[in-house]
């Protein structure tokens, strides 16, 4: 071990509130010491000596009462990246879960975009990008939906029509600081199997100056755009808070504003699935294709080629007001807002290859699968080449609120009391343009060119070989023709109002240190709206609704540039322009209706079936009222200390939704006249709601060995709980009779999903040492069920609280037929759990021993392991084929290398995971493989003056893309490319 005088090293630990070089005496007082704040951006580690009154305790730097005088030190001041890493070990260090930690000491001080970025810094978490974007975030494996958050302690609802939360939308100039639980207690709020994110804001009372002000400005260039028509090259970020205290430090109160307007670029390749089948290579005896037809061979849906383009812009708000009027009660109120809008379009050909009556010849297989070929339109197959012209449009808002006491009543007794509100709405509006070729589009009654030839070989993770005999006539205005025009929108709405009150009680004995327990009630509705509205034909020229001639103001003729230049040039069509040309009266706004959905009263002239905008419309509730105790142990066996808690949390759920019911227009089983929004009437539905009552017990343990003064032995154990997502509580459901008495229904989703249970292990080992640490840590997770859509039979439709009949009347005979129970296909928790085990190592060291010119050198890094014996059966890709539980990667790792001297500081950091599971791009619920990926980020910075920064960083310095594949490699889904993000801005800190 490196040696030094001691207060060189240890006190610059101190000053961050770590002590890893600890007389016996000196670890006992350590264990009082917990920290929360770190500073983490542009400022470096200083050394300097100077005279000072103080002992050379370690703890003399964070106890300022215990100075003594007449002692000469030299003193060191960490700050900047390794201040930001050594907090965090500290919080990790002296936690009673086995946790993760990140934090800020001053607003605006975090370099990440979002949470989402930062959180990824961090071992066994990793990001699924979107966009080029880290949004939703897994941990030790599992995917987002299995992840809890909260912000100041409060469940958060999200954006996103689920639980999981979209952690783009949390500015990390806003948060100020960051933990993840991967082991739970029972005083924490349950939700997440695969762990829990609690995000903090400022407590302005807590911060050493009596005044903060820092400002944060960016200017921000992505190297792609210019390769997209229409996309936004330059953005910026800025952000502004202040924290101060008044009143002779008895009123905080912080305020804070992040900005963020960004360009969102992507050049992309999409393969759609594998949903349909034809008799390709024609060999007699062939058995490996569909149930329904084994000599036929799998075929794509088609492609897609895009450009994307637009500009996302995030507001965030803070504000906290903090009241301590006597010594033994605080009272503070704080505000969270977000408003994160986007508005894009997508632009080029959508490729329809026209199912099993197209023409094949030339075909490539992969195993039973066609993956290249030249596809021919035949007088009865849909081949045809759509130019795309989308335009999506995307706002969303989070508000977080909550009022907090915090009473000492006694020496002993403490008492919280929480009220809180968490909301969420999103309204994501996609606007499709569909235009298609026609022989001659200035023809007074325009032709369907129906001579369609489509020539193509995937090339699996590269780019594949098209080729398209109407190539020319996709940048042609005499030729492409508008078809037809949708809008869809999702409207989601997410609210959960929180009650909380939590007791500690203080013991004086040798084994339990106090007791906790405390009672939650919260009362949460959702509520989902879809609406539409569609004008003319995607597949052929309607003539009720006839499509629309282009002009040239309208139109502007787009290459393609770099790896995806050989493709063939298209129309990008003015949205706004077409449609007012379109709709000279106004563009019709899309609706929830019924359309000509069977029982429908007046269809008003409309000739399709929307009722799935009505059936897919609904309302979710959720009551949870839970209640804990915990005790929290400090003893010590034997000479070893040990520190921990145990408890259990009881937790009581009541679940319903709403349902419509068809019950085919029968009054005697609740049939009522239902009206959309524009007065069209169905006969034929029973509303109705349904939902279950359960009660789940979840004891944990969580011990602390402290082996030495400089390592200790983790273990924990709970039974641990996530809730379905809160969109799969909510469907239509349907069950009809047929004329033999069978009763058989269906439901999308289903509103008596259970939770997934685990019961979960964790053991770590810890070894601080003078410059850092090493952490390793094994877990196991048993999970006891997913979610799939299956087919039971001899269903109690009557038990389950369907409007069914007892028996029917045959109309020929007159006689009664009593019914029976059939089939219900519905979204179910299988019996198909099984165990996620994995291996975490991190390590930590900031190299302030080294002379003055390297002492700013420090390196953190951390790899994981997971692996699961849990597997689904896709067939997106036609041959059957198993796939990983969706977000987990066998190998995570992630690694930053750092150096800081005389006010400078540079880093470069990385995140690599391997091939993992998860949602297609685009192609909302496809879920398919994704490959592996390393992303690499760098930031250099220069502290002017004490106060002024400048700061320049790249994100994604390797232009790194995102690349998927159904199945196998050969079978390509998403390559997709974002370009880097440059940035250019200065901090101000006062």
């Amino acid at each position: 071990m490196f040696n030094c005088k001691p207060s060189v090293l240890s006190l610059a630990l101190a000053a961050a509130g770590v002590s890893f070089i600890l007389t016996p005496s000196q670890a006992l007082a350590a264990d009082e010491v917990k920290t929360q704040s770190v500073q983490s951006s542009t400022a470096d580690v200083e050394v300097q000596a100077t005279e000072s009154t103080a002992p050379t305790n370690v703890l003399a730097e964070s106890n300022p009462e215990a100075v003594e005088e007449d002692t000469d030190i030299e003193r060191i001041n960490v700050t900047g990246y390794s201040r930001s890493l050594i907090d965090s070990l500290n919080s990790k260090r002296y936690g009673d879960t086995v946790s993760e930690q990140l934090s800020a000491d001053d607003l605006g001080a975090l370099p990440d975009v979002s949470m989402a970025d930062a959180l990824t810094r961090l071992p066994g978490i990793s990001a699924v990008r979107t966009g080029g974007q880290a949004a939703e975030i897994n941990i030790r494996g599992m995917s987002g939906g299995f992840v809890f958050s909260t912000l100041n302690g409060r469940e958060q609802v999200s954006t996103s029509g689920s639980r999981s939360i979209e952690f783009d939308q949390y500015p990390s100039e806003l948060i100020s600081s960051a933990a993840v639980y991967k082991s739970p207690k029972a005083s924490l709020i349950e939700g997440g199997v695969a762990g829990t994110v609690e995000l903090t804001t400022v407590s302005p009372l807590s911060k050493e100056k009596q005044h903060n002000f820092t400002a944060n400005v960016r200017g921000m260039y992505n190297d792609r755009a210019d390769e997209v028509f229409g996309a936004e090259e330059f953005g910026h970020r800025l952000s502004f808070s202040y924290q101060g205290k008044f009143l002779e430090d008895t009123l905080g109160v912080a305020v804070g504003y992040a900005r963020l307007e960004q360009p969102s670029v992507a050049t992309q390749f999409i393969g759609l699935a594998y949903n349909d089948s034809k008799d390709v290579d024609g060999i007699d005896g062939d058995i490996n294709g569909p149930e329904d037809n084994p000599a036929n061979e799998y075929i794509s849906e088609g492609f897609e080629v895009q450009h994307l383009g637009g500009v996302e812009t995030r507001n965030g708000y803070m504000a906290a007001i903090e009241w301590a009027p006597v010594d033994n009660f605080v009272l503070k109120a704080d505000a969270f807002m977000s408003r994160f809008d986007s508005e894009s379009f997508a632009r080029g050909f959508r490729t329809k290859f026209g199912g099993s009556s197209a023409s094949v010849s030339n075909p490539t297989y992969d195993g039973n699968s066609v993956v290249g070929g030249t596809f021919n339109r035949t007088s009865k197959s849909y081949t045809r080449v759509e130019i795309v012209n989308d335009d999506n449009q995307d706002f969303d808002e989070v508000d977080s609120f909550g009022i907090n006491a915090d009473w000492q009543v006694t020496e002993r007794l403490n008492v919280n009391v929480d009220v809180s509100l968490s909301a969420a709405k999103s309204d994501f509006r996609n606007g499709l343009l569909w235009s298609n070729v026609a022989v001659d589009a200035n023809a007074d009654a325009p032709i369907f060119d129906e001579n369609v030839s489509i020539s193509y070989l995937l090339n699996g993770l590269d780019l594949p070989d098209v080729g398209f005999n109407q190539a020319d006539a996709f940048s042609d205005i005499d030729r492409v023709m508008v078809s037809k025009y949708g809008i869809y929108p999702f409207e989601n709405e997410d609210e959960v109002k929180a009650y909380r009150v939590d007791f500690t009680y203080e013991l004086d004995n040798d084994f339990i240190s106090s007791v906790e327990f405390g009672a939650r009630y919260s009362d949460r509705t959702y509520s989902n709206d879809r609406s539409v509205f569609e004008y003319g034909n995607d597949g052929a020229f309607s003539k009720t609704e006839p499509p629309l001639k282009l002009t040239d103001d309208m139109t502007t003729v787009v290459d393609w540039e770099g790896d995806f230049s050989y493709f063939p040039s298209y129309l990008a069509i003015d949205l706004d322009k077409a449609l007012n040309a379109w709709f000279p009266d106004g563009t019709p706004q899309p609706v929830q209706t019924w359309g000509n959905a069977a029982g429908v009263i007046d269809e008003q002239g409309y000739t399709t079936n929307y009722s799935w905008s009505v059936l897919q419309s609904g309302d979710v509730y959720e009551e949870v009222l839970s209640g804990y105790v915990m005790a929290n142990i400090d003893t010590e066996i034997g000479g070893l200390p040990i520190t921990g808690n145990f408890g259990v949390r009881v937790v009581n759920t009541d679940q319903s939704a709403t349902m419509l019911q068809n019950v085919e227009g029968d009054p005697t089983l609740g049939a009522q006249n239902i009206t959309d929004e524009i007065g069209i009437i169905n006969q034929n539905y029973a509303p109705t709601v349904q939902g279950v009552d359960y009660t789940d017990y979840l004891p944990s343990i969580n011990l602390n060995f402290k082996v030495t003064d400089d390592s200790q032995v983790r273990f924990a154990a709970a039974k641990v709980m996530s809730r379905p997502p809160i969109n799969r509580l909510a469907g239509d459901i349907s069950a009809s009779v047929s004329d033999d008495g069978e009763i058989n229904g269906s439901s999308t989703n289903n509103p008596f999903l259970m939770p997934f249970y685990a019961d979960q292990y964790d053991l770590s080992y810890e070894y601080y040492f003078d410059e850092g640490a090493v952490v390793a840590a094994l877990f196991y997770k048993n999970i006891d069920s997913f979610i799939d859509t299956i087919a039971i039979e001899n269903f109690d439709f009557k038990g389950n609280g369907f409007n069914v009949p007892d028996y029917i009347v045959d109309e020929d005979s007159g006689e009664q037929i009593e019914t029976t129970n059939g089939t219900y296909t519905t979204a179910v928790n299988n019996a198909e759990g099984g165990y996620i085990r994995g291996l975490e190592l991190a390590y930590t060291q900031v190299f302030a021993s080294l002379p003055a010119g390297w002492s700013g050198l420090g390196f953190n890094a951390s790899y994981s392991y997971t692996e699961s014996e849990v597997q689904s059966i896709t067939n997106l890709g036609g041959d059957t084929a198993t796939q990983d539980l969706p977000g987990l990667s066998n190998n995570v790792v992630s690694a930053t290398l750092f150096y800081s001297y005389e006010g400078f500081e540079t880093r470069i950091s990385g995140r690599y995971r391997d091939e993992f599971v998860s949602e297609q791009v685009a192609i909302n619920e496809q879920v398919v493989n994704f490959d592996g990926e390393t992303v690499i980020d760098y930031q250099a910075s220069y502290q002017v003056t004490d106060g002024l920064g400048v700061l320049f960083q790249v994100n994604n310095l390797t232009d790194e893309p995102t690349k998927s594949y159904f199945g196998t490699e050969n079978k390509t889904g998403t390559i997709q490319y974002f370009g880097r993000e440059y940035y250019l801005g200065f901090t101000y800190a006062m």
